[in-house]
């Protein structure tokens, strides 16, 4: 395919991708009362905290991020649909019979670290947090702070269950072994680290901590992930030679 037809082919496959988030954001507009008062503050409310709006715009601004965040995590799967399909040309004809499977599994993996995000670090996090308050200093939340806090954590967590699919995928091109993984380990712990910290939107150690729990043993699980994978390949791979080798003999 030329190059042009390429970056049009892309352009499109970028212009679903927004439709759909569209979509998913003026459906999650329909319901953002709910999305507000029973999600995202949910977790706030619980540790007996109070959002506060430090401007005239602030509710507004709230529920136009509360629609964005809900359509960004409603319209992954079309998102990552469209992806794959731009990546199809690339792969096996069958594994393109796949795409669907792939789509479903990622779609998954994702949803698996959001959820994983909101009712486990979210709450851990904050917890923490309210048990700084003392007698004479009041803890207050600015509500673009947390809602910028909980998008970091919630996503961040998304994207880091994605993990195991890139190493499945990335071991079935024969690009990732697991002995590669191994012998990385110690650098991959300081990266996950590293990640974890940039991801998080607050300073402290304990919240970097949560998110980096979970990447290390995504980490792995990995690593077997890519043994499993790069043993089957061996395996084909040896029946195939033994094939043709039985072909090519007297």
């Amino acid at each position: 395919m030329p190059f042009l037809e390429h970056l049009e082919e892309l352009r499109w496959h970028i212009v679903k991708a927004v439709a759909g988030l569209l979509i998913a954001t003026a459906v999650c507009g329909a319901y953002s009362t709910f999305i507000v008062q029973d999600i995202l503050l949910t977790p706030l409310l619980k540790v007996g905290l109070k959002p506060q709006v430090l401007a005239p715009y602030g509710i507004v601004l709230l529920y136009m991020q509360a629609m964005l965040i809900c359509g960004l995590i409603l319209s992954m799967p079309n998102t990552l649909y469209w992806l794959w399909r731009f990546i199809a040309p690339g792969l096996l004809p069958k594994e393109r019979r796949y795409i669907s499977a792939i789509v479903g599994l990622t779609s998954i993996c994702f949803f698996g670290g959001v959820a994983f995000g909101y009712f486990v670090l979210v709450p851990t996090a904050l917890e923490f947090f309210a048990n700084f308050e003392t007698e004479n200093i009041e803890l207050n939340v600015s509500i673009d702070r947390y809602v910028s806090f909980l998008l970091a954590l919630i996503f961040g967590s998304g994207l880091v269950f994605e993990l195991p699919m890139v190493s499945y995928f990335l071991s079935k091109l024969g690009i990732l072994t697991p002995a590669f993984m191994r012998h990385y380990r110690k650098h991959a712990y300081v990266a996950i680290l590293i990640i974890a910290a940039v991801i998080t939107p607050s300073p402290d150690a304990v919240t970097q901590l949560l998110l980096a729990g979970p990447m290390v043993l995504l980490y792995e699980l990995s690593i077997f992930i890519s043994k499993f994978v790069n043993m089957k390949r061996e395996r084909a791979a040896a029946v195939e030679e033994a094939g043709q080798g039985k072909e090519g003999s007297p």
